[in-house]
């Protein structure tokens, strides 16, 4: 039987500029925070990374080879404003160059304006608990609008603001380091309110743009059905899922969230009037990133601080995954993506969704020039099977961007987890289609499973 999806379905896949770009001091490019956080000793840089900075047509006829009809990129502040504020006409024409090569190949951009690489100059002066960034980020939306607006109508402002707050600021394991759970609220705030500033600053350019955020969310599982772990997943979820979804919606900040984090003291007094009405610019779309539960217990003391990485957080803690795991140990589980997708189209109240991001990372066996990966194969089936689940009973799912293009710089876990569908010798920069690239080749000629 083939598990056939709406006509118009976008099918695509996802990069990110750090994690493969490379080329980090050409052309103008300042330095960003992960350029920083990297140089410390024992880390891996995003220099190289996969060189696609030079070997951009390369990988877009990959993507053309392959019959993939959308490409998700992001782009540099770094490389656009070396400093946060002064345009660089050079990096600029990198991604004026890469646009029109996919559309060349008929290949449509879908553009995300940040994704975690803040421009070194401006956490100099505070990062984003310093709520000027929102102004900033404005101005820079604009500045890349101006160039690419005229092709590129998919926009994407923020891509995990969970990651860039609460990883970045919070427990300190993405860059820039720091480890202060106020501070970590006060940017997750901040990040909302650069989103909607730009929403209204792309809005104001005209066109037919579709603005989107990015969002990532972890159902929440326990092993009991009582009101302890009911509310120890609720602690988890409204901070880790409903933080950044309910202020999108018009909704603010969930009072029970507010009350959890009362005893930090700095996410209510950052909160200025107007905030709120800013962040909540209509969505045309519902940028949506999955790839595992979370698992939720509860402590006998609430007033205990908890073993999670959120800001915040007391009187519970997460359990280690089970089951099959990534090679990251991330738990498989597909059936909480189709239940997170039915509860996304109810709580949104129908938004359109489009996964932004949904793959895995694990070992590939290279055999005589081909690449087996058919534990990631297997991933891909399921969870696509698990989205079309949630299609078939309601859910309004318009796309799906697989992550991703090109094995790639894995953040603070450096070169160690593959993810993506094409492998990458990172020695001589060489790309091997893997197995997984032709199933999802496959699956896109078909519209289907």
């Amino acid at each position: 039987m083939t598990l056939g999806f709406p006509d118009g379905f976008r099918w695509g896949t996802a990069t990110a500029a750090y994690q493969i770009e490379g080329s980090t001091t050409a052309d103008g490019r300042g330095p960003s925070i992960w350029d920083t956080f990297t140089a410390r000793p024992g880390l891996a840089t995003g220099d190289p990374a996969c060189d696609h900075y030079r070997r951009y047509r390369e990988d877009v006829r990959l993507l053309s080879e392959l019959g993939v009809p959308y490409y998700r990129f992001s782009v540099a502040w770094s490389r656009v404003m070396p400093d946060g504020r002064t345009v660089e006409p050079r990096g600029l024409a990198f991604y004026d160059r890469l646009v029109d090569t996919l559309l060349d190949h008929g290949i449509t951009p879908m553009v995300t304006l940040y994704h975690w690489d803040l421009p070194e100059a401006l956490q100099a002066e505070g990062g984003w608990p310093n709520r000027e960034l929102a102004d900033l980020f404005s101005d820079y939306a604009l500045t890349v609008h101006k160039v690419l607006g005229d092709r590129v109508r998919q926009w994407t402002t923020i891509n995990e603001p969970f990651c860039a707050s609460f990883i970045g600021y919070g427990n300190g394991d993405h860059a820039p380091g720091i480890q202060d759970e106020g501070a970590a609220l006060v940017a997750g705030h901040n990040l909302l309110l650069a989103h909607g500033k730009a929403t209204q600053a792309l809005r104001s350019a005209g066109g037919e743009q579709e603005v989107s955020i990015v969002l990532n969310f972890a159902p929440v599982l326990t092993d009991a059905d009582d009101a302890a772990h009911r509310e120890a997943a609720r602690k988890f979820d409204f901070l880790h899922n409903r933080f950044f979804l309910d202020p999108l919606l018009g909704r603010g900040y969930p009072p029970e969230l507010l009350a959890d984090l009362a005893h930090v003291g700095t996410l209510e007094p950052a909160i200025a009037d107007g905030d709120l009405e800013i962040i909540a610019q209509p969505l045309d779309v519902l940028g949506v990133n999955y790839y595992a539960p979370a698992r939720a217990v509860p402590l006998d003391d609430p007033e205990t601080d908890s073993n999670c990485p959120l800001p915040g957080l007391r009187g519970m803690d997460v359990q280690p995954p089970r089951g099959e795991l990534t090679s990251l140990g991330w738990e498989q589980r597909p059936e909480c993506f189709t239940e997170l997708l039915l509860w996304l189209h109810e709580h949104c109240d129908g938004l359109p969704l489009v996964i932004a991001e949904n793959g895995a990372a694990f070992e590939d066996e290279v055999v005589e020039g081909r690449v087996h990966d058919e534990k990631r194969v297997q991933y891909f089936a399921e969870h696509l099977a698990a989205v079309h689940a949630a299609i078939e009973r309601g859910a309004d799912v318009r796309g799906y961007m697989a992550w991703s293009l090109l094995d790639n710089f894995e953040w603070a876990m450096g070169y160690t987890q593959r993810f993506g569908l094409v492998h990458v010798d990172f020695e001589t920069q060489e790309r091997v289609l893997k197995d997984s690239a032709l199933f999802y080749a496959d699956v896109v000629a078909r519209n289907g499973l």
